[in-house]
């Protein structure tokens, strides 16, 4: 089996002497492991960072067998972005999200391109927390869980949508929610449409809702918390009060 293909680098590990056990997304396989000779190398393992680009040439003598790969980078990769750490800890947990969420060896192109842009935005600090939302919320409609944001789930109005079911993921509006406020989660107006500013409270509560989903309808059924670098992320947000 063999192919070449755009790829993000998801996480690495050491293997052997020299190498490295590689976690790619790529654009029209989705997630692939592979093993990367010289992995571990000076001159390879700065390209092997969480979030780094590269075209990638896989190689399985049978597909059901673990692969060897080889890469040529592309652009300048989470090296862009070392003098944001916030930015970083973001890429870093999109990264974590996506090898923990999605299926090895399934097509996904969706989340490949919704990383893309993620990727894309984080030297805008202003706006990547909010396309970091819409990444997660893209990833829970790749995998079959998307959110209706569309309607109110009890009335059918397209008016005033402001909380979501946190047990169908379907959109609540203020009156027919009001009796149940308590129990919905906020729906922050950002993601109905991207013409809506950030008001103070609105990413936290983006992050409070696609984490209740993916954690609901992705991790719990594979036993699985959310994965740490996410938690790292959230922290590091509150901290310099971007939520």
């Amino acid at each position: 089996m063999e192919f070449e293909d755009d790829a993000f680098v998801l996480s690495a590990r050491p293997h052997g002497e020299a190498g490295a056990i590689v976690e790619f997304l790529t654009a029209t396989h989705g997630r692939y492991a592979a093993h990367v000779a010289g992995g571990t190398s000076r001159r390879i393992k700065p390209f092997l960072q969480p979030g780094a680009r590269a075209v990638i040439a896989y190689r399985a003598r049978v597909s059901d067998q673990l692969g060897s790969a080889s890469l040529e980078p592309v652009g300048e990769g989470p090296s862009a972005l070392f003098d944001d750490a916030l930015a970083l800890a973001g890429l870093s947990a999109a990264a974590a999200v996506a090898a923990a969420a999605l299926p090895e060896r399934e097509p996904h192109p969706g989340a490949f391109y919704a990383f893309e842009a993620l990727t894309d935005s984080l030297i805008h600090p202003d706006i990547w927390p909010a396309i970091f939302v819409r990444f997660e919320a893209g990833l829970l409609q790749d995998l079959g869980f998307g959110l209706d944001l569309s309607k109110c789930a009890a009335t059918g109005s397209v008016d005033d949508l402001i909380y979501v079911s946190p047990r169908t993921g379907r959109a609540v509006s203020a009156q027919a929610g009001e009796p149940y406020k308590d129990k919905l989660l906020r729906l922050p107006p950002f993601m109905l449409s991207a013409q809506w500013g950030l008001e103070a409270g609105d990413i936290g509560s983006g992050l409070d809702l696609t984490g209740h989903f993916l954690e609901a309808f992705v991790f719990n059924p594979l036993n699985r918390p959310l994965p740490p670098a996410r938690v790292w992320m959230i922290d590091r947000l509150s901290d310099a009060e971007r939520l």
